[in-house]
């Protein structure tokens, strides 16, 4: 068992080593995952920013969390474009016919959209301070964001993982992402829910994003979290294992 476990490992490294290389050939592709959230970030402060009530005085520390989690969902649509054109290259078959694990080369691509999408939130966080993002947290409530981001980034990158494994073609492998970057909006990301006529405000309380952001919100502001960080984490465990399941099996089903 722990010489499986280390051929594994070690497989499910050097595919890591394979996907990075593919994001640091083109930076672009983090660029323009960072773009759109920067200027939605942009827009809604300097522009809407006077408009909206939050009942806060920095409406950028209010939104931040929102902007995170669109550039996530942003930068999983690649993950989707990436393993699709690994299909249709026939780079899996080729995998399978080698001495290697069977499901490293999709680990592959996971850990890197893990580790790509950390290199764009990093780059808004910057951003974020720039343009007056004050944060009083911790470093245990910075760890707790961390671990939050990093569990959403993983239970998104798994359903895309399912896109693109599943599509039939290049837009179909990246379109499932738009309702995911639009859910933020319905939700408490950019104004409170109290704002929202009844059956808007009923769907975006009980949808995953508003407890996610409502949670790290009091997590960087330095507020009790209350119940907001048990929802959120049981919203990102059930889609995660969900996702994976899914994927895991489309995976085998593909491979077999």
């Amino acid at each position: 068992m722990e010489a499986v476990k280390k051929h594994f490992f070690s497989d499910m490294g050097v595919m890591l080593g394979r996907s990075m290389r593919h994001i640091t050939r083109s930076m672009d592709t983090i660029i323009t995952v960072t773009i759109m959230p920067i200027a939605f970030m942009l827009l809604f402060v300097y522009v809407f920013g006077g408009a909206i009530k939050t009942g806060t005085d920095n409406y950028v520390n209010y939104l931040l969390p929102g902007i995170l989690l669109i550039a996530i969902a942003t930068g999983i649509s690649y993950t989707a474009y990436r393993l699709f054109m690994d299909m249709q290259g026939g780079i899996f078959e080729r995998f399978h016919s080698m001495p290697i694990a069977p499901s490293a080369a999709l680990w592959g691509h996971v850990l890197t959209s893990l580790v790509s999408n950390t290199i764009s939130v990093a780059i808004i966080i910057l951003v974020a301070l720039i343009m007056g993002f004050r944060s009083s947290a911790g470093v245990l409530s910075w760890l707790a964001v961390a671990g939050i981001l990093a569990l959403f980034t993983l239970a998104l990158t798994w359903i895309a993982a399912i896109a693109g494994l599943s599509a039939k073609s290049v837009d179909g492998a990246s379109a499932f992402s738009y309702p995911l970057i639009f859910l933020p909006f319905i939700s408490s990301a950019f104004v409170p829910t109290e704002s929202m006529p009844g059956p808007v405000r009923a769907f975006a309380e009980n949808q995953p994003v508003t407890s996610i952001v409502d949670a790290i919100r009091a997590l960087l502001s330095g507020q009790p979290v209350e119940n907001d960080i048990r929802v959120a984490l049981a919203w990102c465990l059930g889609i995660l294992i969900v996702a994976y399941l899914f994927a895991i099996r489309v995976y085998k089903r593909k491979a077999a």
